[in-house]
């Protein structure tokens, strides 16, 4: 029928012979049960989509195409985390033969037409999102909440128990690692150390005063680099050489010069070092395809992992002397937009900084919104235009690390350091929504650098001093709280019904999410972690201080 109606070009024809074993396989999610047939039928159920033109299609956002769609398809389409099936449909309009014969394709074609937008959803669905479980393509994984949907590692693991390999790597970086089509790709600084003398002197030509020199780490130069790893053999298959850079600015003592996670795009990778520069690669050959610098002065170094959406890499600088939003062409690196942050009361630039990474969510109103938690305020943005939606002003919140979560009815983020608080607000105001949008605000035991993770109607958070709790995500109540033991940086996950959580001197707490505290088992791994972990079918995959593990049952 497609051929008769509307003649498919062969590139288009081999993506659908090659979709459908994917596509099998990411209709197997276990967060909701669906055949390709319940498939087709949501969609077909769909009324007010089954009426539109292709041409009308190909221009529609995700803000209206998610309200022609049916319950089942909403989740399919926001669990997959797809920005704009449109992008597809208008590529797939514009084949040449297809292109010839749109005027013919009239509303009495309607059966040939819905099996038209059937076959390509099911296309759209199989091409390498952040949704499908072959992937873990940024920081905290698929859906970047923590929560894998997907998959059952390992419950127990060490250094002779359940490892699969293990591979030393070279420099320092506290990036996680990113996994698509069985390669592993990591960020890495390999430090030129100066001596103690060499390393005051250097700090002393920064802005930096004598008083802070403690806590700082300094290097005398740093090769930028990432490192492809062979997900089943561990293997390190490719070392790519970025840039090296002389002097660079100081950093905290437990910063890295290589701390955001990169982000994979399709057959590109995003590479970010802050100030240090962002590096857009080519995976299949690991080919610079472009790099941009954007000056910024982060004072203990760069933390803000990158985001990919709709075309556009969305970087949030917030540094001493300037804070802003801003989102770069993926195919090209040119600026899209930039917008500044809100003002700010502080004394110093450096309680207006902030390392966060943003999320995006759709509001009941079918608004996109780019949420970027920064210093005093929570601001949603326009992620189209960079035109700012709301602002919500939380106090006086610094360095702000932890990376929001939404559960589709709030937005849960924690205000940084200072006196870290978690707070809950709703998403669907305009202006300032600070009097008006905040639900409950919980101020003991909440992390400056841990991302929180939630689990049917209940928040777990771990304060950087290893304090456990879990809270009611409906008022803020406290359920529980459990002391873990040790210093944390690492954000959690959730698999196959257990969360990870990962401290500073390699312990890996196993609990079982609920209403009391079920430490299953602590595991020990040699080494320290500060990156997240991830989880690639049923590996568990660590990164420590030297190393990086793969573990499985």
């Amino acid at each position: 029928m497609a051929q008769k109606h509307w003649p498919l070009s062969a590139p288009c024809i081999a993506l659908f012979a090659s979709a459908r074993t994917r596509l099998v396989k990411m209709l197997e999610f276990e967060r909701f049960t669906c055949s390709p047939s319940d498939f087709r039928s949501g969609l077909f159920r769909s009324r007010k989509l089954c009426g539109t033109s292709p041409n009308a299609f190909a221009r529609m956002g995700t803000s209206r195409l998610l309200p022609r769609l049916s319950s089942p398809m909403i989740r399919i389409f926001r669990h997959t985390g797809l920005s704009r099936p449109s992008k597809w449909m208008c590529g797939f309009a514009r084949t040449k033969q297809g292109r010839d014969d749109q005027h013919r394709i009239t509303q009495s074609d309607t059966h040939q037409n819905r099996s038209l937008l059937c076959g390509f959803l099911i296309v759209t669905m199989a091409i390498p999102t952040i949704g499908l479980a072959e992937s873990w393509p940024q920081f905290r994984g698929p859906r970047g909440d923590g929560i894998v949907t997907k998959g059952n590692p390992p419950v127990q693991f060490g250094e002779d128990k359940n490892l699969t390999w293990k591979t030393d790597l070279d420099g320092k970086a506290w990036s996680s690692p990113v996994i698509a089509d069985g390669t592993i790709w990591l960020t890495s600084a390999v430090e030129i150390v100066p001596t103690e003398d060499e390393r005051v002197d250097l700090l002393r030509k920064t802005d930096n005063e004598e008083r802070q020199f403690k806590q700082l780490a300094i290097a005398k130069a740093i090769e930028l680099k990432v490192f492809a790893v062979d997900l089943e053999t561990g293997q390190l298959k490719q070392t790519i050489e970025l840039t090296t850079v002389e002097q660079p600015d100081a950093i905290h003592s437990l910063n890295s010069y290589a701390s955001p996670t990169p982000v994979i795009d399709g057959n590109r990778l995003l590479c970010h070092f802050g100030t240090f520069g962002t590096f857009c690669l080519d995976r299949t050959d690991g080919k610079l395809i472009w790099e941009r610098t954007l000056p910024l002065k982060h004072a203990v170094g760069p933390g803000s992992s990158p985001i990919v959406h709709d075309g556009k890499v969305i970087l949030i600088q917030d540094g001493l002397e300037r804070q802003y939003v801003i989102a770069l062409n993926a195919e090209t690196g040119s600026t899209e937009w930039e917008t500044d942050r809100p003002p700010m009361d502080a004394p110093t630039g450096d309680q207006k900084k902030a390392y966060c990474t943003p999320i995006v969510v759709t509001d009941s109103n079918g608004r996109e919104q780019l949420l970027c938690m920064g210093s005093q305020w929570m601001v949603s943005y326009n992620a189209k235009t960079g035109e700012e939606f709301w602002r919500l002003y939380h106090g006086k919140g610094f360095s702000v690390v932890p990376r929001p979560i939404f559960d589709g009815n709030a937005v849960y983020f924690s205000t940084g350091f200072g006196k870290p608080q978690l707070w809950a607000a709703k998403v669907d105001g305009s202006g300032d929504v600070t009097d008006s949008h905040v639900l409950w605000t919980v101020k003991k035991s909440i992390p400056a650098k841990p991302s929180p993770i939630a689990v049917d109607g209940l928040l777990f958070v771990v304060d950087d001093n290893g304090v456990a709790s879990c809270i009611d995500s409906e008022d803020g109540t406290n359920v529980w709280s459990k002391r873990l033991g040790g210093k944390f940086s690492a954000s959690p996950i959730m698999a196959n019904g257990r969360m990870y959580f990962c401290n500073h001197d390699g312990e890996v707490f196993v609990i079982k999410p609920g209403r009391e505290c079920d430490i299953e088992v602590t595991n020990q791994i040699d080494g320290q972690i500060m990156a997240s972990p991830a989880v690639i079918d049923d590996a568990l995959i660590l990164r420590t201080a030297t190393s990086l593990y793969r573990f499985d049952r």
